[in-house]
């Protein structure tokens, strides 16, 4: 059974950053592509980022591009999101996602994926 536990949320100030972790288990994922994606109160879930573990070929969304980083530790079977200049509208619970499909959904496609963390949360105060 694949588990996906989420850490590193928390409060920061506008212009902040925090770092967020995904410990995977259960899986050899090395076919894997890692998701992070985000929901804020009375709003759909959103894609963030994307990581294929073998390759290591990453997707952002757009608000998030050149601020956030993902990236991997095969080692650890862990993933990170490094969330940089912080701002108010990135408040929101965010989740891991994993999927070893490959079928023609986009990765930013939250049904593409098939396992979910239980979310951390994100609150960034102007």
């Amino acid at each position: 059974q694949v588990q996906l536990v989420e850490s590193g949320g928390g409060l920061v100030q506008a212009g902040g950053s925090l770092r967020l972790s995904c410990a995977a288990s259960g899986r050899t994922f090395s076919t894997y592509t890692m998701g992070w994606f985000r929901q804020a109160p009375g709003k759909e879930r959103e894609f963030v980022a994307a990581i294929t573990w073998s390759g290591g070929n990453t997707y952002y969304a757009d608000s998030v591009k050149d601020r956030f980083t993902i990236s991997r530790d095969s080692a650890k079977n862990t993933i990170y999101l490094q969330m940089n200049s912080l701002k108010p509208e990135d408040t929101a619970i965010y989740y891991c996602a994993a999927t070893s499909g490959t079928s023609g959904l986009s990765v930013a496609s939250r049904f593409r994926y098939d396992y979910w963390g239980q979310g951390t949360q994100v609150a960034v105060s102007a």
